[in-house]
């Protein structure tokens, strides 16, 4: 449910706040995900901003 809410608010919006983490963890996260997006050719776009 949460995932769906969240895909319709970028397909909406163009954006959405996906999780809130310290600095490391959300650098983590978001190499692992633009590492899968490339790797699958999937056209998405994942930054990390400071709250």
């Amino acid at each position: 449910a949460e995932a769906f809410e969240i895909m319709l608010t970028v397909h909406k919006k163009g954006l959405a706040v996906v999780g809130v983490f310290s600095f490391e963890v959300a650098e983590t996260k978001v190499a692992q995900v633009m590492d899968f997006a490339r790797r699958h050719q999937h056209p998405l776009q994942c930054t990390m901003e400071k709250e």
